[in-house]
């Protein structure tokens, strides 16, 4: 786990332990409320934060929980939460599945890309993006890490991890079903006063299809930047474009505004990751003038990074050599063989065109996985029609 020590994100002072459940700005002892290990450091949020620690000083951690579970980003339009269900998935937690909890949750259709985000082009793109620069990092940064997929990976491959996102319950998810304790997260606002983080470097920070998401853009990436120190670097993908509207809610961004905000980088065809992935070949950077027709943008820089992109044969677009392969979940029977069956119309209108596994698999015969590039069945892992997900997905 990587030691970050915590500042408060209205003030800045330093923030100190107070008891088993709060953290104390040392300055004006203001506190904050702490779950499983997960510091809560929203700003603007003053009464959630006063009800939380009220019931965590009574001892009613659940009722806590709850609060906290409840809360979300300022894009949600769905319906609140179930308090009822909440207090269920709480109880069961040790028992549940991962789709239990999404369910549970009341995330909707947001439950069904993090179900299933182990096999979209977008995240197979972020992680193509990371292996043609990998240069082996000791420690990565994972703003907006969402449930922890990609810290999950990173983990996996001897990277100590942290994250942070705005959304407390996908952290308190990457915790229970995802990651474990192995990391270290916490939830704060990307544009609050002061990062809770700013003094303590890493060799990676990332921001995967998130960034298109923040208002103060340049605010951010500087944060980020001074995240990753004057030796590390930055992997941002998933940047939608502006010039070709699709299916985010977020704030896309032009090809000229990602010239401006990477001078040092290296731009991709996000598509171009997701195709390289599949041939085991490296992918190829362009111009950003070069790419206002893509979807969406992906972008390293800083640097520590590998300046030129290597062949992706290996490592972390790759699982282990102990994981313990499926088939791809969205398969289902079809008259003696597998289909796709698409978890809603949405998700096939933004992912059909860009999959990378077959619409049709002879599955669901298990693959003999021994974690190697060449080996027969490494391309169906490639493709992801064979996948390797959480123990109580």
């Amino acid at each position: 786990m990587i030691p970050f020590d915590l500042l408060s994100p209205e003030t800045g002072h330093p923030l100190k332990a107070d008891g088993a459940h709060a953290l104390r700005d040392v300055e004006t002892g203001a506190r904050w409320p702490v779950i499983d290990g997960i510091p809560y450091l929203r700003t603007g949020r003053d009464s959630l934060v006063a009800s939380v620690l009220q019931h965590l000083d009574a001892g009613r951690e659940v009722e806590a929980l709850v609060l906290l579970l409840a809360d979300q980003d300022d894009w949600w339009t769905g319906p609140p939460a179930d308090p009822e269900a909440l207090r269920r998935l709480i109880r069961e937690r040790q028992n549940a599945t991962l789709r239990q909890a999404v369910d549970w949750l009341g995330w909707g259709r947001v439950g069904d890309y993090f179900v299933n985000r182990w096999t979209d082009p977008t995240f197979l793109a972020g992680l193509s993006l990371l292996e043609a620069h990998w240069n082996s990092p000791a420690c990565a940064f994972e703003l907006a890490c969402g449930i922890g997929q990609y810290l999950r990976e990173l983990k996996r491959h001897g990277v100590k991890v942290a994250g942070a996102d705005v959304v407390f319950a996908k952290l308190w998810v990457a915790r229970h079903w995802v990651v474990g304790k192995a990391a270290q997260l916490f939830c704060f606002d990307a544009t609050s006063p002061h990062w809770p983080i700013p003094e303590a470097p890493v060799d990676l920070a990332i921001c995967n299809d998130a960034f298109y998401f923040l208002d103060d853009k340049p605010c951010v990436l500087s944060c980020l930047r001074q995240t990753a120190g004057e030796e590390g670097w930055l992997a941002i993908s998933h940047i939608h474009n502006s010039g070709r509207p699709g299916f985010s809610a977020g704030k896309a961004i032009s090809a000229a505004e990602i010239e401006e905000l990477f001078p040092d980088g290296l731009v991709y065809d996000d598509a171009e990751l997701t195709r390289a992935l599949v041939e085991a070949r490296a992918p190829q950077p362009r111009e950003p003038r070069e790419l206002r027709g893509c979807e969406a943008f992906s972008v390293v820089a800083g640097p520590g990074m590998r300046p030129a992109p290597r062949r992706i044969v290996d490592g972390i677009t790759l699982p282990p050599a102990e994981a313990a392969l499926r088939l791809n979940p969205l398969y289902r029977p079809d008259d003696g063989a597998f289909a796709i069956r698409w978890p809603s119309e949405r998700y096939e209108a933004e992912y059909a065109s860009l999959a990378t596994y077959p619409l049709h698999s002879e599955g669901p015969a298990a693959i003999a996985w021994a974690g190697k590039a060449d080996a027969p069945e490494a391309d169906r892992v490639r493709r992801r029609e064979y996948v390797d997900l959480p123990e109580r997905w």
